[in-house]
Protein backbone atom coordinates (compact mmCIF):
# COMPACT_ATOMS: atom_id res chain seq x y z
CA UNK A 1 0.00 0.00 0.00
CA UNK A 2 1.15 3.42 -0.67
CA UNK A 3 0.81 6.51 0.72
CA UNK A 4 -0.66 9.24 -0.90
CA UNK A 5 3.25 11.79 -0.40
CA UNK A 6 4.34 8.78 -2.51
CA UNK A 7 1.66 8.87 -5.27
CA UNK A 8 2.06 12.69 -5.44
CA UNK A 9 6.28 11.96 -5.60
CA UNK A 10 5.55 9.59 -8.42
CA UNK A 11 2.86 11.73 -10.55
CA UNK A 12 4.53 14.65 -10.33
CA UNK A 13 8.91 13.97 -11.17
CA UNK A 14 11.43 16.23 -9.61
CA UNK A 15 12.25 19.23 -12.27
CA UNK A 16 15.45 18.96 -14.34
CA UNK A 17 18.31 20.45 -12.71
CA UNK A 18 21.27 22.29 -14.42
CA UNK A 19 23.70 18.72 -13.55
CA UNK A 20 20.40 16.76 -15.46
CA UNK A 21 21.13 18.84 -18.26
CA UNK A 22 24.94 18.75 -17.93
CA UNK A 23 25.15 15.24 -18.38
CA UNK A 24 23.24 15.59 -22.03
CA UNK A 25 25.65 17.53 -23.59
CA UNK A 26 27.64 16.36 -26.50
CA UNK A 27 30.89 16.66 -28.23
CA UNK A 28 31.14 17.35 -31.96
CA UNK A 29 34.18 18.26 -33.17
CA UNK A 30 33.91 21.12 -35.39
CA UNK A 31 35.62 19.21 -38.64
CA UNK A 32 32.85 16.75 -38.24
CA UNK A 33 30.72 19.11 -39.26
CA UNK A 34 32.84 21.19 -41.75
CA UNK A 35 33.88 17.72 -43.40
CA UNK A 36 36.87 19.66 -44.28
CA UNK A 37 35.75 22.79 -45.45
CA UNK A 38 35.61 26.25 -43.98
CA UNK A 39 31.73 26.59 -43.56
CA UNK A 40 28.70 24.70 -42.57
CA UNK A 41 24.79 26.01 -42.77
CA UNK A 42 23.13 24.57 -39.61
CA UNK A 43 19.27 24.32 -39.32
CA UNK A 44 17.97 25.54 -36.00
CA UNK A 45 14.17 25.89 -35.13
CA UNK A 46 13.50 26.65 -39.15
CA UNK A 47 16.16 28.81 -39.42
CA UNK A 48 19.58 28.60 -41.31
CA UNK A 49 22.93 29.76 -39.25
CA UNK A 50 25.65 29.49 -40.94
CA UNK A 51 28.98 28.48 -38.80
CA UNK A 52 32.84 29.40 -40.60
CA UNK A 53 35.82 29.48 -39.61
CA UNK A 54 38.00 32.77 -40.00
CA UNK A 55 41.08 33.09 -41.52
CA UNK A 56 42.65 33.58 -37.86
CA UNK A 57 40.88 30.12 -37.07
CA UNK A 58 38.31 31.46 -35.60
CA UNK A 59 34.51 30.29 -35.15
CA UNK A 60 31.66 32.33 -36.16
CA UNK A 61 28.17 31.62 -36.06
CA UNK A 62 25.95 34.08 -37.91
CA UNK A 63 22.01 34.01 -38.63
Amino acid sequence: MTTAAEERHHANPPAETAADTHDRRVRVLVSDILQGGREAILEHDGQDYRLRITANGKLILTK
